[in-house]
């Protein structure tokens, strides 16, 4: 659509929108999400299908170090289960709301030998984690592609099947070191500054995970330098389910899905995809701030306004299923709130 196209389309919503009944604005930021649905969409009465929560799971070789997680990496395929037997939180939220949730194996350090019959599981892995960017990058070039284009796929295999409401979560011990790098990469804040305590760590072990990301961000920084690519600071630094999020975000965009963005992990495959295609933010409502240290400094970063402060860290798409039912609350009112006109309510001379 061309800035004509869209100029006259934003202002027909703006104006169906200042016409419900209720005082301009009343409704607040579900008026704002309202018209951002009906520019994705292209139409002045947006929908909400099939809403879906995808979590990506992988291992990363430098949790198996001890050094910045104080959880053994077994969890992560003890999680993938725990979702799959719908025990943990996204389950749970995704149970209420009716949001549809695949799991996918995105790299996680466990043999699964055809186990896992469930429809809900996709076994998209690369390969049993990355490596230890301590020592070597992270992945291989063919590795890196190969996870974005897994991301790319699943998504349109969802779309294809009528969802056009998308978010992602993520599980991998490990994956907060990995975001905070990426993060420091793309904003030029220092590492200190990016890095999160992750999940139950001490003030003894948060010093050790900031001295040792320090030191593998000045390890794979000369590669940056020399190629400042999203697809290499995936390479030296990332993990095969913050890839796979990264070709998400930028499928889910292409096929002009709503996309509701969650926390820490998944913000920082955002921060990636929109470097490869700045158009990414237009499709994104950003569900939460999360609780963990750089966040709220990636949302200052993008110019996003989230919709909840819950004090949450928890990750797993948590964010973006509760925000979910906020965004089916502004596609609602937008089509079924009376006007002033079909009400017979007198506007505001």
């Amino acid at each position: 659509m061309n800035a004509a196209a869209t100029a006259t389309l934003n202002e027909a919503l703006q104006h169906k929108i200042d016409f419900k009944t209720k005082p301009l604005r009343a409704l607040g930021k579900l008026e704002s999400i309202a018209l951002q649905a009906g520019l994705i969409q292209n139409t002045l009465s947006p929908s909400i299908h099939h809403p879906h929560i995808v979590v990506f799971a992988a291992d990363h070789g430098i949790a198996a170090t001890g050094l910045v997680n104080p959880y053994p990496q077994e969890v992560t395929a003890q999680m993938v289960m725990n979702f799959l037997q719908g025990g943990a939180a996204i389950n749970v939220f995704c149970r209420q709301h009716r949001i549809a949730l695949t799991v996918v194996d995105a790299g996680v350090n466990f043999n699964w030998n055809n186990s896992i019959t469930d429809s809900s599981f996709i076994n998209a892995k690369i390969t049993f984690g990355t490596k230890n960017y301590l020592e070597e990058p992270a992945m291989t070039e063919a590795e890196t592609a190969l996870a974005i284009g897994w991301g790319k796929q699943i998504v349109a295999d969802i779309a294809s099947a009528g969802s056009n409401c998308i978010g992602f979560g993520e599980m991998g011990i490990g994956n907060t070191s990995s975001a905070s790098l990426i993060m420091s990469a793309v904003t030029g804040i220092a590492v200190e500054d990016c890095v999160g305590r992750g999940t139950g760590v001490s003030d003894e072990q948060y010093a050790i995970k900031i001295a040792t990301l320090q030191t593998a961000f000045r390890k794979h920084l000369p590669a940056i330098v020399q190629s400042p690519s999203p697809h290499t600071i995936l390479r030296h630094w990332g993990g095969f389910e913050i890839a796979m999020m990264t070709g998400a975000f930028l499928q889910a965009a292409a096929l002009k899905m709503i996309i509701v963005v969650d926390g820490f992990i998944t913000t920082a495959a955002l921060l990636l995809a929109q470097l490869i295609d700045k158009r990414v933010i237009d499709y994104c409502i950003f569900g939460h701030t999360s609780n963990e240290k750089g966040h709220k400094k990636m949302l200052e970063y993008l110019h996003a306004e989230p919709l909840l402060q819950l004090d949450m860290r928890l990750g797993e798409g948590t964010g973006a299923a509760l925000a979910m039912p906020l965004v089916q609350s502004a596609v609602l009112f937008m089509n079924e709130m009376a006007s002033f006109d079909t009400a017979g309510i007198s506007n505001k001379e």
